[in-house]
């Protein structure tokens, strides 16, 4: 048994309360009534990161939620590594859909977890991955020290788009140069499969609105002489996607790239049960784009979904009325030379256009970001496999996943780094979704995998010098 491990042995039970503590903090930026929270909880990564050896640290504030900065510096001559997270978590709802309060963490086993999962909102997304990240370099600091220099941005806006990170990043590009971003917001195939990601779509967040009669009105008086909002809104919605589940909005797909016949090829040997992936879902089938398998869809295939749509009387019993408004948020998951601002430009001038007489829409830009693509090839991806290789004894299969961290390829263009997505979640840990989790094996695991990152991104780095 290594020295990292058995360190980890060893504290493994203070390592989980003390993420405990983290995650009891309802940190949702989403909601300015947890204002407060946010602060403490910023307040608490750095507190976290001085506890395991950081020797600077703060909170720089922003426009919004502060990051939270910290470092170690050996020597300016080694390498070093910016790792990226966030402290800020999804709303919870809807509550009643969770087995245990979402803001009290539980372990409990599961099919997936025999040796259990804590189940929190911010458990897998991103405070149990960001967590693994402060207490990797307490390992390394009580067993040798760091083999590099490290810093740590973690930011409390990432659930509601980053939108003051870029201006920070900007202004202190001297503050975060290096030489690789490290990022734990994805996930891997399986606990024996390890897997990196390769490649994230982009987004398009916008909110729609569609306004009749200036008032809501009586169902029986004014049904079938007026536009309804809500019915033209849902037609509106349907006419998105043609029969072959494409996205019917003109220049969609201009620039999305197709990729080779040996390219596809390559999501064959991606372990992969469709039996189980609809098991895991309760559905007796899948759905989507004409032409592309279910792994091809959700991760190299732009989309378009409704995130959420209300209008009219939604409480108990009956209302008989026609609403004067009616509202949706679509998001459009974006792959790799489409460039959100366009796309959003195009939904915006194509949703308008098909709005019949008798209503007027509104679309509200949210926030949107590009997709990014590392090749397995490089430097970072191949210190990254080596890690992997230690601590699970195979090699990981590189993966493109779904997800969308619109600050990856800011990063790159602003910092001129690559990132690393080591990721040690499950795509079944519910994420965004009541009863979300984490493997108490994927956490400590991360943090047992990260240190041999810093050894050998050190090593090959210094020897291509």
């Amino acid at each position: 048994m290594s020295s990292h491990t058995s360190y980890i042995e060893k504290n493994k039970n203070r390592f989980i309360e003390e993420l405990f503590s983290l995650i009891r903090i309802p940190s949702i930026s989403a909601d300015s009534a947890y204002s407060s929270h946010m602060q403490t909880a910023a307040q608490a990564v750095v507190d976290a990161l001085r506890n395991a050896g950081c020797t600077h640290t703060e909170l720089c504030p922003t426009a919004g939620f502060p990051i939270v900065y910290g470092e170690k510096i050996i020597d300016p001559a080694l390498p070093t590594v910016l790792v990226y997270g966030h402290y800020d978590v999804q709303p919870p709802d809807p509550l009643d859909l969770w087995d245990t309060p979402p803001f009290e963490p539980e372990i409990r086993k599961t099919d997936l977890h025999p040796e259990g999962a804590i189940f929190a909102r911010g458990a897998c997304d991103d405070k149990g991955q960001m967590f693994m990240h402060i207490k990797a370099l307490e390992v390394m600091e009580h067993n040798g020290g760091t083999p590099c220099n490290v810093k740590f941005m973690i930011e409390g806006e990432e659930e509601v788009g980053s939108d003051n990170l870029e201006t920070f990043v900007r202004a202190n590009t001297k503050k975060l140069v290096n030489d690789v971003i490290l990022i734990s917001d994805t996930g891997m195939l399986a606990n024996d499969i390890p897997s990196i990601t390769t490649g994230l779509r982009g987004m398009s967040y916008v909110e729609v609105e569609v306004t009749g009669p200036n008032r809501d009105l009586h169902s029986g008086l004014y049904g079938g002489a007026v536009a309804n909002p809500i019915n033209i809104l849902t037609k509106m919605i349907a006419s998105l996607h043609d029969a072959n589940n494409r996205i019917t909005i003109p220049g969609f797909y201009n620039e999305v790239e197709d990729l080779s016949t040996a390219e596809r090829a390559d999501f064959k040997n991606i372990p992969f049960s469709l039996e189980n992936y609809q098991n895991s879902l309760d559905i007796d089938s899948v759905y989507g784009e004409e032409g592309f398998s279910t792994l091809e869809r959700k991760s190299i295939r732009p989309t378009l979904d409704v995130n959420g749509i209300w209008g009219g009387y939604t409480g108990e019993g009956a209302k008989t009325v026609i609403a004067s408004k009616a509202y949706a948020k679509i998001s459009m998951r974006l792959v790799p030379n489409q460039n959100s601002e366009e796309i959003t430009k195009l939904f915006i001038d194509h949703f308008t256009s098909i709005a019949p007489k008798g209503v007027t829409v509104k679309v509200t830009p949210h926030h949107g970001g590009e997709a990014y693509v590392m090749h397995p090839d490089g430097l970072e991806f191949q210190a990254a496999s080596k890690a992997y290789i230690e601590t699970f004894g195979k090699a990981p299969i590189p993966v493109r996943d779904g997800g969308s961290i619109p600050i990856v390829a800011l990063f790159e263009e602003t910092l001129q780094s690559k990132t690393v997505l080591m990721g040690f979640g499950l795509d079944s840990d519910a994420i965004h979704s009541p009863n979300e989790h984490f493997g108490v094996f994927n956490f400590l695991k991360g943090i047992e995998t990260i240190p041999h990152f810093y050894k050998h991104f050190t090593k090959m780095q210094q020897e291509n010098q």
